[in-house]
């Protein structure tokens, strides 16, 4: 996860299922023979545009998908170069605030579970 100087989150609107629709942080799959920083850097720059260094893990999380269950490794990013734009599975991409981030919690439009899980680990957009 991202934030920028000003606390915001960067967050995606999935263009895809699952979740088509709704906002969750950006990230995708591990590729065969990828470490995670590689896929989480990979994944960052086709869905936002946007080049990284990859930080600390921040928390872990699973969740259910149609053929079993995801292991999803949360990792903090900086970064380094370029300019948000929605990629390929993103409608959207923004820096999101607290105030823009409660709306859309209570509004139910962000992916299941996200709210809760940002909350436990405090990286909740901070301006």
């Amino acid at each position: 996860m991202t934030h920028d100087t000003y606390g915001r989150l960067l967050m995606i609107r999935r263009a895809h299922a699952p979740g088509e629709g709704l906002w969750s942080i950006p990230g995708g799959r591990v590729e065969a023979g990828e470490s995670d920083a590689v896929a989480v850097a990979r994944e960052l720059l086709e869905e936002t545009g946007l080049t990284v260094s990859i930080g600390r893990l921040v928390g872990t999380v699973t969740r259910p998908a149609p053929s079993g269950l995801y292991e999803i490794h949360d990792y903090e990013c900086h970064v380094v170069a370029g300019v948000a734009v929605p990629g390929d599975d993103a409608a959207e991409v923004a820096w999101i605030d607290l105030a823009t981030f409660t709306t859309l919690e209570r509004t139910n439009l962000l992916t299941e579970g996200l709210a809760p899980t940002l909350r436990d680990w405090d990286v909740l957009p901070r301006a």
